[in-house]
């Protein structure tokens, strides 16, 4: 049953160094969240992400230039319409004619025709840009879905799962939304500027040149404020991560935070980043907001310049009254467009940083690739025309095993034993011992810093991962269970069994007769966190799974240590007839639970003290002795 190694990923926050994936491992501190160290680098890294939809986005940009340009042209038709009627009010005034509307009819039409156009291109544009932004969110969503599950074990000893969460979250939906509205923004403001300004210099050169001056002095106080604000952008990403990961750590422990009174310390932590979002949500927000509002001052001002500079041009008969109208709604729209821009250029800050951060947890370094030789396994019955198949029947080495979490400290050293198949193995040890890390060194979950481990004569890093870890069925201290029906949960050992299958399996894990008490029976649904159900018959259904996944080797850890001494009784006759032909290893504190097995490894300190069986153990009156003896021992009084 490896799917349940993915247990490890839920555990490895918890416990002590050597705990592992089945008693947790280092809690470390949440990282930082996003920096965007480097601008240029993370958008040039998103436009190459993107470059596959370059056919698609090149069509984005001719319907927006299409539209943008059916719009240019409607100011100046319709300052042609203003100086016909005006001539025709000025003809009739001297009795020389009267106002052509069927003219002015005509250009109103045209208006109408270019607006509709417009409006129909723009619909299409948004619709185009759309379809992308939802195959790019797809396809990334995807991605990291998929490295999630080929990063090493490491990587989520030293990151928390909000930050994760983070990545796949917010920082997935900065980029969706800059894609489906900044990027068409960007098209339609790049292509409204350059088309404004062709339509003014049409109508006056002189006027043109002096709104050009705004340019700068806008682009001055944009590049100001972005300076200002790239800071609080960068912290805003980083505390948004923070804050996520906080209270999903904080959900999947209520029980234990409730139980230790920790919720006022859990509020304080919450607070601090809270507010550490809250005052960098404000500035960034403050700062990107100002940019309209000044670069709308700067425009107004050159509005200013133009009507009285335009006043001045049409008492001299060098414009027409419908010329001023239309460049004075070119200059207003001018303006527009370059604040859009300003606005965005905060938008790819965000942008940048929350890019960065897909990509930097895109490009983690991975496991350790396997190569195109690497050994696949054809177990006893099954077939296979696979060339590099090979039998397994549970013969495991351990020769001079050597592993650290951290190479400096050492949770392994030296390890050495031999476990044929079909034999019962026991390790035990005090809390720290490395046991666990023993079993996680045996799936793979890290590769060992010395010595080899084999299984009949095949180093387990030959071996395909899904392979070798298809050999173990694994029942752990920590139940891991997911939001789904009984059935589907027991099924998760092997998806393919049946439902009598099913039902075969719950009633050797002696969980048939609690099951059938509910009121849908297998059908029901455990909630999210599993709560719904006790915790040992969760460790029950766990079992199950186990017993279900029929697997060549097992690994116990605990297993039942959440379940009373009636029911233990049972589970132990369960597993006894489940282990029979298959080489197990047990991790067990209660060393009563273990004294029939055939191997029993005594660790301490990560070395192996003492082997043997249980009467031999006791026999020689060491470690293991000394802790069967401590484990039987009356309590001295507490008064």
């Amino acid at each position: 049953m490896s799917r349940e190694t993915r247990k490890t990923e839920e555990t490895i926050r918890q416990g002590v160094p050597g705990r592992g994936p089945m008693g947790g491992g280092r809690a470390m501190a949440m990282l930082p969240g996003a920096r965007a160290k480097d601008f240029k680098g993370s958008i040039g890294k998103l436009l190459a992400y993107v470059g596959r939809y370059k056919a698609a986005i090149l069509a984005v940009w001719l319907l927006a230039v299409v539209s943008t340009v059916f719009t240019i042209l409607g100011p100046k038709l319709l300052g042609r319409a203003t100086d016909t009627l005006l001539t025709g009010i000025l003809s009739r005034i001297a009795g020389t004619g009267d106002v052509d509307f069927n003219k002015i009819g005509g250009i109103i039409l045209i208006l109408l025709g270019l607006y509709g156009i417009s409006a129909l291109f723009s619909y299409l544009q948004g619709f185009v840009m759309s379809g992308i932004t939802a195959k790019i969110t797809f396809r990334m969503r995807n991605e990291i879905s998929e490295k999630m599950h080929r990063l090493p074990l490491k990587y989520y000893d030293k990151t928390t799962h909000g930050e994760v969460l983070s990545r796949i979250t917010n920082d997935v939906d900065t980029i969706t939304q800059t894609m489906n509205q900044s990027m068409t923004q960007i098209i339609t403001s790049v292509t409204s500027i350059a088309g404004i300004t062709i339509m003014m210099f049409s109508i006056s050169w002189q006027l043109t040149i002096a709104a050009l001056c705004i340019i700068p002095v806008s682009m001055s106080a944009v590049i100001a404020i972005v300076r200002r604000s790239q800071k609080h952008f960068k912290n805003q990403q980083k505390f948004i991560g923070k804050v996520n990961g906080h209270v999903e750590e904080m959900l999947a422990g209520h029980i234990v935070v409730k139980a230790f009174c920790g919720e006022e310390e859990s509020a304080k932590t919450f607070e601090g980043y809270n507010e550490g979002l809250y005052k960098s949500a404000w500035k960034a927000n403050f700062l990107s907001g100002l940019m309209m509002p000044v670069t709308g001052f700067i425009g107004n001002l050159a509005y200013v310049a133009i009507c009285i500079l335009g006043g001045y041009y049409a008492a001299n008969g060098a414009m027409t009254v419908g010329g001023i109208q239309s460049f004075i709604q070119y200059i207003r729209s001018f303006t527009h467009p370059i604040s859009q821009v300003a606005n965005i250029s905060n938008v790819l800050q965000q942008t940048a940083a929350a890019a960065e951060r897909v990509f930097e947890f895109l490009e983690e370094e991975e496991e350790a690739g396997e190569g195109e030789n690497a050994l696949s396994v054809r177990g006893p019955d099954a077939k296979t025309n696979e060339e590099n198949a090979v039998p397994v029947a549970g013969h495991v080495v351990f020769n001079r095993v050597s592993f650290g979490y951290d190479p400096e400290k050492p949770v392994i050293r030296d390890f050495s034993a031999s476990i044929r198949p079909g034999q019962k193995i026991a390790i035990v040890g005090p809390t720290g011992a490395g046991k666990t890390t023993i079993v996680k060194l045996l799936m793979r979950f890290y590769d060992v810093s010395g010595g080899s481990i084999t299984i009949d004569g095949h180093d387990i890093r030959t071996f395909r991962r899904q392979d070798l870890r298809s050999l173990f069925g694994m029942v752990l201290q920590d139940t891991w269970l997911f939001g789904g029906t009984i059935a589907d949960n027991i099924r998760y050992g092997r998806l393919d069994a049946t439902d009598e299958e099913v039902e075969k399996a719950a009633a050797a894990a002696q969980v048939d007769h609690f099951v059938r008490t509910f009121p849908d029976g297998y059908r029901m649904v455990l909630n999210e966190s599993s709560d719904n159900v006790s915790q040992g018959q969760k460790q029950l259904l766990t079992i199950a799974r186990a017993i279900l996944a029929d697997p060549q080797i097992l690994i116990l850890d605990e297993a039942t240590s959440s379940v009373d001494t009636r029911t233990e009784i049972l589970i132990q006759k369960a597993m006894d007839n489940l282990m029979k032909g298959r080489t197990s290893f047990v991790i067990a504190h209660r060393l009563s639970t273990i004294r029939n097995a055939d191997l029993i490894l005594v660790m301490n300190s990560g070395d192996i003290v003492e082997q043997g069986s249980h009467e031999q153990l006791l026999a020689k009156g060491g470690f293991y002795a000394q802790l069967y003896a401590s484990q039987f021992e009356a309590p001295e009084p507490a008064f």
